[in-house]
């Protein structure tokens, strides 16, 4: 049971509790989506190999990943908002650190730090809203929280190539100090405390130390390997030692009487089978949105903000789209959008292929853009809905942290793995000749990833029982309507 203070969406203090809520969240997405619009620049000015610059994306996502869930359950035992806000200042002052970095090395050491931040703030920020707002009007904020932070999502690269072309790349991250400082007094004036008052057992800090070594050693191995050649002493250890720590997390987690990762969970064939899907495809997101800003602006010589405008699409269309998608899911059931959703996201990323050397946006990436959006909007909202459907009711709100979770992971996976396959290493990158063709490889790669994921999920997705046999007991109209009327998988679990 939660402590709840019944705002209403219309009321000043409503507003504050919302505006404190994607302000904080959306410090934290921007982040994420600026980077890497600004790692050619970064890698010009530290004159950095791919690998320094996968460690750039992934030491960040890697502490954000590891201590995801871990930053959830403090919340819930010791304050949401007090976690929120130590999230909050946390994160401001290592993106000072960030900014203010002599070399890579110290920005890399910086992005850790500022990962652990975001996994204190990210978290928190749904569950404030989902604790302060009365049941009537939980769904407008959570709405409204969604819909503003995709518009910061889109601002985000708009901003970051601005700041890059009219100042420096070290000011994406210092813009990151009076907005923190801002959600800060905002937090502390106008949001109310809360914590899960059925939060029993201890803190799993062990699953999370020993988690985010695993991660740690695997992801090293994938990077370092092809500059010190795989076949080195410190490599193979390395990834061994990430594979051993990988198996002794399983173990860490089924002893702990309230774990980090409830193992339990996936013994669900529906939660298992999606969670699968989401790592494929948010890997093959993430590994091609690591290599196309630094495409568009070496190969297509596009200037930091037009990279940055590039991305627009991907937001606008997830916007104007995953809500219908999701409805749509619940009226006829997940399978079909499962399975159809990430090929269309594959033959996005396959059109992006030919775009490789043209300066025309219009005829060259945009229509890639579209499909690739397009299949991202069929495919988010029915995934994410399907695996917290897939989980008892009292554990949805970790199976939605452990979907996150899972994305986040597969994300950072790929940034580690891809560049290697697509034969991208050295400073390779900053010749257009090399990466054009370098990058139609990881295309090809990232598209194969997502059909595969297309095929996965339509051999393995099962739409709800209820909604299959209305629709082969009654006539087509009379099916369609009663599979309207019927739950989401949301709602049954």
């Amino acid at each position: 049971m939660e402590s709840t203070t019944g705002l209403t969406y219309k009321s000043a203090a409503g507003r504050w509790v919302i505006a404190a809520t994607v302000l904080g969240s959306g410090m934290a997405l921007i982040d994420t989506t600026v980077v890497g619009i600004a790692l050619p620049t970064i890698g010009r000015s530290f004159a950095a190999s791919v690998g320094t610059l996968q460690w750039i994306v992934t030491g960040y996502t890697l502490t954000l990943a590891a201590l995801l869930l871990l930053g959830g359950s403090l919340g819930d035992r010791y304050g949401r908002r007090l976690v929120f806000c130590i999230g909050i200042a946390w994160f401001a002052l290592s993106s000072a650190a960030c900014g203010f970095a002599p070399d890579s090395t110290a920005l890399i050491v910086a992005r850790v730090v500022q990962g652990v931040g975001a996994a204190l703030l990210t978290p928190g920020s749904l569950a404030i809203l989902q604790a302060s707002f009365s049941p009537a009007d939980r769904g407008r904020a959570i709405g409204a929280w969604s819909g503003l932070g995709g518009l910061a999502a889109a601002a985000g690269p708009l901003l970051g190539g601005y700041l890059i072309a009219a100042a420096s790349w070290r000011w994406i991250f210092f813009i990151n100090i009076p907005l923190g400082v801002a959600v800060l007094v905002f937090a502390m004036r106008h949001v109310p405390e809360s914590r899960g008052t059925d939060a029993v057992g201890h803190i799993d800090v062990p699953g999370a130390v020993v988690g985010m070594f695993a991660l740690a050693a695997v992801a090293y191995g994938l990077i370092e390997g092809p500059e010190r050649g795989f076949d080195s002493v410190e490599v193979i250890l390395v990834l061994a030692a990430g594979v051993i720590s990988g198996v002794a997390f399983v173990f860490v987690e089924r002893a702990r009487t309230a774990p980090m990762l409830p193992l339990g969970l996936f013994a669900n064939r529906q939660f298992s089978v999606t969670n699968g899907v989401t790592l494929i495809v948010y890997a093959a997101l993430g590994g091609a949105l690591f290599i196309l800003p630094v495409e568009l602006q070496v190969v297509n010589r596009y200037t930091p903000f037009e990279a940055g405008a590039s991305l627009i699409p991907l937001t606008v269309v997830m916007l104007l789209l995953s809500a219908r998608s999701g409805q749509l899911a619940a009226r006829i059931g997940p399978r079909l959008q499962m399975g159809l959703g990430p090929i269309v996201v594959g033959a996005g990323l396959a059109l992006l292929i030919p775009s490789t050397g043209s300066r025309s946006y219009v005829t060259g990436v945009l229509p890639a853009m579209l499909v690739f959006s397009l299949g991202l909007a069929i495919t988010v909202a029915p995934l994410t809905t399907t695996a917290l459907g897939a989980a008892p009711r009292e554990h949805a709100g970790i199976a939605s942290a452990v979907n996150n979770y899972v994305a986040r992971v597969g994300s950072l996976l790929a940034v580690a793995v891809l560049p290697a396959l697509a034969g991208i290493s050295g400073r390779s990158y900053a010749h257009p000749g090399a990466l054009s063709v370098e990058f139609r490889k990881a295309m090809v790669i990232t598209a194969a990833m997502c059909v595969a994921g297309g095929v996965i999920a339509a051999l393995g997705i099962r739409n709800p029982e209820g909604l299959v046999g209305l629709r082969s007991k009654s006539p087509r109209h009379e099916g369609l309507q009663r599979s309207h009327d019927a739950p989401s998988p949301a709602e049954e679990s």
